[in-house]
């Protein structure tokens, strides 16, 4: 969590056995609501405990997490926190408010590198970047990428004053295999 948690270019640097889940609804004065979901593997899980550090999770998916992150970030405020397990995955969902599009970004990338914005509030141009473009994958590799990231999946919403909605989906294995930098772009 100490790069603020981002879930969309962050998570995706950790493993690849993650489905990514973003949804955030702007409204007219900049503030909003950011609603994450995330899906860990539970083979991911796992391999972390295999070297004997369980008490060490490198993975942000407590509820602390996110509080920890929230606290440095004046702008946010943590709704809701639930953490829950299935037969392939733990989902972790949070739902949480920001008071303006820069609170938004700094959540979302800490390092301030991997997103911008342009514009106002009524009228602008969010861009996030979700890969920087894998080089030179060998194949055992890109087969290894295919077979752990099958069933997950990166997807964005936004919704936007007037209502106005817009969504952006992708295979988990297409954002970690790309050889070529992947942006999502959001305008009103």
């Amino acid at each position: 969590m100490k790069a603020g948690l981002f879930l969309i270019p962050c998570l995706l640097l950790f493993s690849s056995c993650f489905g990514v889940s973003a949804d955030i609804t702007l409204n007219s004065n900049g503030s909003g609501t950011i609603t994450l979901e995330y899906h860990i593997s539970k083979a991911l899980d796992s391999l972390g405990r295999l070297d004997g550090n369980e008490r060490w999770n490198t993975i942000p998916v407590g509820r602390a997490d996110f509080e920890r992150t929230i606290d440095r970030l004046p702008d946010m405020r943590l709704l809701s926190f639930s953490s829950r397990e299935d037969a392939r995955n733990t989902v972790i969902s949070a739902r949480m408010e920001f008071a303006s599009i820069n609170g938004l970004l700094a959540f979302l990338d800490a390092s301030g590198q991997r997103s911008a914005f342009t514009g106002t509030a009524g009228s602008g141009r969010l861009v996030l970047t979700l890969s920087e473009g894998a080089q030179d994958l060998n194949p055992g590799l890109t087969q290894l990428l295919a077979s752990i990231s099958d069933g997950y999946s990166v997807n964005i919403s936004m919704s936007f004053p007037g209502g106005r909605r817009e969504s952006r989906s992708f295979p988990l294995y297409d954002v970690l295999s790309s050889s070529e930098k992947m942006d999502i772009e959001f305008s009103w």
